[in-house]
Order: structure tokens, then sequence, then C-alpha cells
């Protein structure tokens, strides 16, 4: 039984880029972190690409635009740019329209609850439901911003500060 040999060029790419941790590249590979560290050791490969991703992925998500991954086997430092780039963008768009989507529930529980008699026997258990649905929401979010390695102050505060307007929103239910 002959086993599926990892795809180092990806790895490499992958690591060189810096959008993901070494754990992340390592789970999507189907190898160690370990075994990916001593290849990168030993080759001298380099996470010297992290600000020129962010940078590209930034100008991706301002322009809304999509553009294909480059499979080329003599890839340059711009296509390993462009390839991680293009994923983070994704993460990044698609966050904003999760976002969208709790906005509007958010909107919809607004116009309910100014429609309807409150009592303590009603309003608990649609603010708890509210909560919940939030607080699994900021939790992706977190997850996939620390897997492709967004989280700066910027990004941190926009994370933060969605979840106290939340809460003031529960509070003022």
């Amino acid at each position: 039984m002959t086993t599926k040999q990892p795809d180092w060029e990806a790895i490499e790419r992958a690591y060189r880029a810096g959008s993901l941790s070494v754990r992340a590249i390592a789970e999507e590979s189907n190898i160690s972190h370990v075994a990916i560290a001593k290849r990168a050791k030993k080759e001298g490969w380099v996470r010297d690409l992290t600000d020129k991703v962010r940078a590209a992925a930034k100008r991706k998500v301002t322009n809304a635009v999509t553009t294909e991954s480059y499979q080329d086997p003599l890839v340059t430092e711009e296509q390993i740019i462009e390839e991680a780039s293009d994923k983070v963008a994704s993460v990044v768009l698609a966050h904003r329209v999760d976002l969208a989507q709790w906005r509007g529930i958010a909107n919809k529980l607004s116009a309910a609850l100014q429609a309807m008699t409150v009592n303590e026997a009603n309003i608990g258990d649609f603010s708890r439901s509210l909560n919940a649905g939030v607080d699994a929401q900021l939790k992706v979010i977190k997850g996939e911003r620390q897997a492709y390695n967004l989280d700066t102050e910027e990004g941190d505060k926009t994370v933060d500060t969605l979840a106290a307007m939340m809460d003031e929103l529960s509070k003022d239910a």
C-alpha cells in the first residue's frame, strides 16, 4: 500500500505566504506541523510575505475583486502573494456577508420587540437566542481571523466593538 506524498511545493507556498499557521497548513496537508517546521528549517523557508499578502488582500476586499489562483510549477513571489491574498480576501468578504445577515436578524429582533408587548415571560428566551447566535458568529470570525493571521489591532477592535454593540442591544431589550 502506497501513501500519498505531501505536496511540498504547495506547503512551501503556504508557509512563505504566512497566511496560515503552520498547524493549519499541516492539517490541510495531512502531515505533522513538526515535519513542516523541519523541512522549512532544512530548506531555509522564510515566512516573509505576510505583510504583502495582507496589503493585497486589503486591496481585494476594498475592490471586491476575485481572481484565479496560479498553478504554474515555477511559482513567483507575486503568484504566492496572489494565491494567499485571494484566500484571505474571500474570508473577509464572507465575514461581511455573515455580519450583514446578523445585522438583518438583529433588525428583525428590534422590529419584533417594538411590535410586541414585552414581559418577563417572553423576553428572556428571545434575548438568549440572539445572544447565543451572535456569540457563535463572533467565535467563528475570531477563529478564522486567527487561522489566516488577520488579528491586528484594528481587526480586534472591530470584533470587540461588534460584541459590545450586541451586548448593549441585549441589555436594552
